[in-house]
């Protein structure tokens, strides 16, 4: 579903001072093992395709970390498709160790001055520094006014990356000499939230840190040289890492690289997890693993949900002009299993164009007009057959309403049957994604909070002016991913969410339902001082 994004992804890399070189370095040696980055936030761009940076360090340059980012895709930040300028950027930032981030903003604007990583300077190695994050803290307006209730601290930006910047350095402030591990196990401990992190200081030391409940993902490998870290294992997998060297990082540990070694240790009390669902159902690349659990198996066992309560129900004639089209891309691998469990063809009867523009981007007019131009039906494959349409999620609804009329009226499909391959989305998410109002949403205006009946979703059909409508219920998520439900985030689908601060948000944002469409990051500022 084009309408709700991740705002960002993570990378990192470090090359061991070693004898011998990873196998997995690149031609010029060690020292430039930061060529490696755009590659890898290459196969994340999934997650965030507004902006992308990078900081590496080089001991032998006068700044010792720099930091490269702007606005726009990898390719366009690290100029790849012009040779001579791709290269020039490459030597002017090559490094033995870089972390690296893809945006897509959730909080904050547009522009480069919020694209990630954030670098700090100082005089102070150990406090000259740059770090970047995927997720969301829940509690950012209690930091920020915590930050600003003096006169001796501003923030210049409207974004918890900036808070996270203030709460390192006053860890490391003074003549304060805490080690990495002291450092995250502190500033978590004022955290509510979802986050993966990555960080790099003028020492040429290296952190990642996932957060205590494991809401955000973050994968790492190493060989005897090599160390490398990323928001999904494609990134791994794909500068050569083999399979089974690839891990989820646990809940609440951290990995710290300091004079040349590596650690692993837990800086988190909480021994519980709250993995988002949705990384399984939607925003992580296909062809990831995380936390041991398949994307691609998992999203063929939400369609084999499906064809289940087709099965079931039976309502719906399967005949030989039946059809299974998903719309693309994240949805194939649901609509495939459920055709095939049915025994009824999966054909491709919308095309994609990747070049029509970033719809979530844009609002109103502007997104449905970008959706129109999206997909393309192919009317070879839709005209006059009965359509189970396949669809990961819907949210808005804005993009499912234009892709509906365009496959009746340029595709020519005789009956369209909506299948959604997850619960409805009923609350908004304060962890890091795109939806933190009760307004925006669907279908809440059609579910009370009960359980999800036949006649609330033959309602939503025909507010869609779909033929039908069906949703998987709440439990098939935890069927679907192989975890219990209790290990899961399930807040937008529930309403109950994993962290005090989210539960708080929540309880906000249902009061501020209908307030012309305020985010909840915004209004709650007031709420909470009053």
């Amino acid at each position: 579903m084009s309408e709700i994004h991740h705002e960002c992804g993570v990378a990192a890399i470090y090359h061991f001072q070693r004898e011998t070189p990873s196998p997995l370095c690149v031609e010029q040696g060690p020292g430039e093992i930061s060529r490696l980055m755009p590659r890898m936030l290459q196969d994340i761009q999934n997650r965030g395709q507004l902006a992308a940076g990078v900081t590496s360090f080089n001991p032998h340059r006068q700044q010792l970390i720099d930091t490269h980012k702007d606005i726009g895709s990898v390719s366009e930040v690290f100029r790849l498709s012009h040779g001579g300028k791709s290269e020039s950027l490459m030597q002017e930032y090559a490094g033995q160790a870089a972390i690296g981030h893809v945006r897509y903003a959730t909080c904050g604007q547009e522009d480069r001055s919020y694209a990630q990583p954030f670098e700090r300077h100082h005089l102070e190695k150990h406090k000259w520094f740059s770090f970047a994050f995927n997720g969301q803290l829940a509690n950012y307006s209690q930091l920020r006014d915590r930050i600003l209730s003096g006169n001796d601290h501003h923030l210049t930006r409207e974004t918890d990356t900036e808070i996270i910047m203030h709460e390192i350095s006053r860890e490391l402030s003074g003549d304060n000499r805490p080690s990495l591990f002291a450092v995250m196990q502190n500033i978590s401990r004022r955290f509510d939230g979802a986050y993966s992190l990555v960080f790099l200081n003028a020492r040429g030391e290296l952190m990642l840190a996932r957060d205590p409940l494991g809401i955000k993902p973050l994968c790492y490998a190493t060989d005897d040289s090599l160390f490398a870290a990323a928001s999904e294992s494609v990134a791994l997998l794909n500068i050569g890492f083999a399979p089974e060297q690839i891990k989820s990082l646990p809940p609440g540990h951290v990995i710290t690289i300091v004079e040349n070694e590596i650690q692993l240790k837990k800086y988190s009390t909480t021994d519980s997890s709250a993995h988002c669902f949705f990384e399984w159902i939607y925003f992580a690349n296909v062809a990831s693993s995380m936390d041991g659990r398949s994307v691609y198996l998992s999203r063929t066992e939400l369609g084999n949900e499906l064809a289940e309560l087709e099965k079931k129900d039976g309502s719906v004639p399967i005949d030989e002009d039946t059809i299974v089209v998903p719309v693309p891309d994240t949805s194939k691998a649901a609509a495939d299993a459920m055709a095939y469990q049915l025994g009824i063809p999966s054909r491709e009867g919308l095309i994609r164009n990747r070049y029509a523009g970033r719809t979530f981007i844009e609002g109103g007019a502007d997104r449905k007009k970008k959706a129109s131009t999206k997909y393309t039906p192919l009317r070879e494959v839709l005209n006059g057959k009965r359509v189970f349409l396949v669809e990961d999620s819907i949210v808005r609804s804005t993009t499912m309403r234009v892709l509906l009329n365009r496959i009746r009226d340029f595709g020519g499909a005789r009956e369209i049957h909506v299948r959604v391959a997850c619960p409805p989305i009923i609350a908004p998410c304060f962890y890091g994604i795109d939806m933190s109002t009760m307004s925006e949403l669907f279908a809440p205006k059609f579910h009370n909070g009960g359980p999800l009946t036949i006649e609330a979703q033959a309602k939503m059909a025909s507010d869609l002016g779909a033929d039908s409508l069906r949703y998987l219920p709440v439990e098939s998520i935890a069927r679907a991913t192989g975890f219990t439900a209790d290990q899961l985030c399930q807040a937008c689908i529930t309403g109950s969410y994993p962290t005090e601060w989210g539960q708080q948000l929540y309880q906000i944002a249902q009061s501020n339902d209908g307030n012309g469409g305020q985010r909840t990051y915004e209004a709650i500022g007031d709420t909470i001082r009053t």
